[in-house]
């Protein structure tokens, strides 16, 4: 992986805290709107970890591979990973 590792296991971190965070709201019965928020607040930080690691292979793995015998076959990876983006 070429994406900053140490900034894309401190979101994953973060999430995974949020994560534990919310199964307490839910086995606290807390009001939904607020477990909502935090899963949407989640939802965001994996997001952004998506689009570190897809930056990174953008400007590396794809990168390298235009004008070599890979390079259909990262276009196609992107091409798949955009359309279950866009689902």
């Amino acid at each position: 992986m070429q994406a900053d590792s140490k900034k894309v296991a401190r979101l994953l971190k973060t999430a995974r805290g949020q994560l534990d965070g919310i199964l307490k709201m839910v086995e606290d019965d807390r009001y939904c709107i607020d477990i909502v928020n935090q899963v949407m607040a989640t939802q965001a930080i994996l997001g952004r970890v998506n689009k570190e690691i897809l930056h990174a292979h953008m400007s590396c793995c794809v990168k390298e591979a235009v004008g070599n015998d890979a390079q259909d076959e990262k276009i196609a990876e992107i091409l798949t990973i955009i359309d279950k983006l866009t689902k």
